[in-house]
């Protein structure tokens, strides 16, 4: 069995040029040392790394080919995380940061480079996972599908909403590592028109009085604000999460956002009385409108509801699925296995080429969402499953289930090394693995190979720009 080495991130520390052997040698910095220190590598969090004594040090908002003075915040075993003190040489590929809460947000990790230097260092980080993690060898990765648009290109917004030492209601986006919440009026990820929302919920909530909700003693009532836009119809839906039953006052917000939210849709209550950090409840309730927006992709009509999984990036999204549909290439005779299927999004877009679709999925209205998606589509060669991705495979192999092709969209933790042995078993001609997390698609691809898979072809798509994640699609086949 193939068991990754240690890693933070893609980082892997082994590799790194110096190890802390257990009695032996301490590390070669201190808190609050300053030290002179040349950017040599990024991590999978969008860090710099410098090595000052073969010592990696992670230093964020910096990039390879800075010299800096950085000063040591926090030392471990093997690594150590530190700040810029000061610039002493930039970068050629540092760009100026348009976001007055950059620096704060944890929302992204990229602005202080070009976007041609981002798109590289993701496309690095797919190339080293699969031959250090994966050890693949020279997998063919194509060039990384860039975005059209850096900026406002998210159709979701989950913000946290508290209060600040005066009792004042802030909401925003959580600092990094904490749950901090940095107080904004907007954010250059997402458009326009969530930027209104924001500015009329907060006027609703001060002038009313509510109180907000405060994560250390479980108090108060207004927990987040929930934001979706469904790009082609302009359609918005408002959810508010609240701790209690009832939304004081509903009616000011109803009016409010009426009369000045533009592509206004639907106003909902979402109650969580949990005292974890979950962000939404079991329970929603229509305030107005319907309890779905319709967004199309993909030639397709989809509807969502607030608790619906949708890609944040719809155009982008499109440029993915794409990709995956042209790795599939199936006939009217395939029939087509879609493990972590969701709402049915990537099935669905493939279904018209295939003979039949079986889509499984763990969550249940993730699955009525999907059937109800296919009826509202007229797609009809369709079964959907509801369990998990290995007790589904379990039952399609008793029932002698031969798909064709397998497509997987595991979440970022991947696959379990039983699913791929099954997906093995079904012995597909084609897979396609749809990947958020280039580290454990590559561990999950040397699984594939040990069981007879060889990735042919691996191409990045940068679904979030000026954040650290990066997509993946690979196609895989039987070894000749």
């Amino acid at each position: 069995m193939f068991i990754a080495p240690h890693i933070y991130g893609d980082i892997i520390l082994e590799d790194d040029g110096f190890m802390a052997k257990k009695g032996k040698m301490n590390p070669p910095v201190r808190k609050n040392d300053i030290i002179d220190m040349e950017i040599t590598g990024i991590s999978s969090e969008g860090n710099g790394i410098g090595k000052p004594g073969g010592f990696a040090v992670f230093v964020p908002l910096s990039d390879i080919g800075d010299r800096l003075l950085v000063r040591i915040v926090k030392v471990l075993k093997n690594f150590a995380y530190g700040k810029i003190e000061k610039i002493l040489a930039p970068s050629k590929r540092r760009e100026e940061n348009n976001c007055p809460y950059y620096t704060k947000c944890g929302g992204c990790c990229f602005r202080h480079i070009r976007y041609d230097a981002e798109l590289a260092v993701k496309e690095d980080r797919v190339r080293s996972a699969l031959q250090r993690i994966g050890e693949l060898g020279e997998v063919p990765v194509m060039p990384i599908f860039r975005c059209a648009e850096t900026e406002h290109y998210r159709n979701k917004a989950l913000l946290p909403v508290g209060t600040d030492a005066k009792g004042e209601l802030i909401m925003g986006f959580y600092a990094p590592g904490s749950h901090r919440i940095i107080d904004m009026d907007r954010c250059r990820l997402q458009p326009a028109v969530f930027e209104t929302a924001m500015r009329l919920f907060r006027e609703w909530a001060v002038s009313h009085e509510l109180s907000q909700y405060d994560e250390a003693t479980h108090t108060g009532l207004l927990r987040r604000l929930y934001l979706r836009l469904a790009e082609v119809s302009g359609e918005v839906m408002v959810c508010v999460v609240i701790s209690d039953d009832t939304l004081p006052h509903q009616d000011a917000l109803l009016t409010l956002l009426q009369k000045e939210l533009p592509g206004f849709h639907s106003l909902v209550v979402n109650v969580n009385r949990d005292d974890t950090n979950v962000a939404l409840g079991s329970e929603s309730r229509v305030i107005s409108g319907s309890r779905t927006i319709t967004d199309t992709l993909c030639g397709l009509n989809f509807n969502i509801s607030p608790a619906s999984f949708y890609q944040v990036n719809r155009s982008q999204a499109e440029a993915l699925y794409a990709v995956a549909r042209s790795y599939a290439r199936l006939t009217s005779g395939d029939t087509l296995l879609d493990l972590y299927c969701g709402t049915g999004t990537i099935g669905l877009s493939m279904a018209a080429d295939a003979g039949s679709l079986i889509g499984v999925e763990i969550e249940a209205s993730a699955i009525d969402d999907a059937r109800q998606n296919a009826i509202k589509n007229s797609i009809k060669n369709t079964e959907f499953i509801c369990a998990d991705a290995y007790r589904a495979s379990l039952q399609l192999d008793k029932r002698g289930l031969k798909p064709d092709v397998v497509v997987i969209d595991p979440p970022r933790k991947g696959c379990q090394r039983e699913v791929i042995e099954i997906i093995s078993r079904f012995s597909p001609k084609r897979i396609v693995y749809v990947s958020c997390d280039p580290a454990t698609l590559a561990r999950d691809l040397h699984i594939f190979a040990e069981l007879g898979y060889q990735t042919r072809e691996v191409t990045p798509v940068d679904m979030f720009p000026r954040t650290a994640h990066v997509e993946c699609v690979a196609l895989l086949s039987k070894k000749e």
